[in-house]
């Protein structure tokens, strides 16, 4: 069985146990949002795009 979730998606659960298991402040995890909002309109973007797919590609394997 296959599930397809977005990388947001991932993430967000990974934020929300952060916050309720690790009691990480809600504060942090906004920060850490607005700086990666922020560190996407940058010159970096492209190389973390980049990096990330190929991450994603990693993990899934490849599907040839």
């Amino acid at each position: 069985m296959t599930v397809s979730l977005p990388l947001v998606v991932v993430l967000g659960f990974f934020a929300w146990g952060a916050v309720k298991f690790l009691g990480v402040r809600t504060w942090v995890v906004v920060l850490f949002t607005l700086f990666g909002f922020w560190l996407s309109h940058t010159f970096m973007a492209p190389a973390i795009e980049s990096g990330t797919r190929s991450g994603v590609d990693i993990v899934n394997g490849s599907h040839d």
